[in-house]
């Protein structure tokens, strides 16, 4: 007996899609981008401030000290130099204990200035707690 065999092509189940429809996924994700922009509150930072129109603004001079560190580490306080370092302690406690307002301290360090000297000027301002300090000079580098 012949069987007849079942022709491939005729009862064949159509091909399965394999790929994801990414339609309905790209409308809701647009659909929550536009809701979560239209919910966000606008945050506007203004402050109101009332200036009269004559004011002319305050000019206030403030004091400037330099203080330089010599190649060698010698102190100069206003190109006067300095014979130790307990004279600069004295003076930074004497610009520290002053009312009125704080000087802006410039220190300016030679090029072959050690760490240190630069260091102990800096700590010594900061433990009387002065806070305008600047490095100036640096440009010569």
């Amino acid at each position: 007996m012949s069987m007849m065999q079942p022709s491939l092509h005729s009862h064949a189940e159509p091909e399965l899609m394999m790929e994801i429809n990414t339609t309905p996924l790209i409308d809701v994700m647009l659909v929550l981008l536009i809701m979560l922009i239209i919910t966000i509150p606008l945050q506007l930072h203004a402050v109101d401030l009332e200036i009269p129109a004559g004011a002319a603004p305050m000019e206030t001079e403030s004091v400037i000290i330099r203080i330089s560190v010599n190649a060698d580490g010698a102190i100069n306080w206003n190109d006067t130099p300095l014979t130790s370092r307990a004279s600069l302690d004295r003076l930074l406690q004497d610009v520290a204990t002053q009312q009125g307002q704080e000087p802006d301290i410039h220190i300016k360090a030679h090029a072959r200035a050690k760490y240190e000297a630069v260091a102990g000027v800096l700590a010594n301002a900061q433990r009387r707690g002065l806070k305008k300090l600047s490095i100036v000079g640096t440009e010569d580098f």
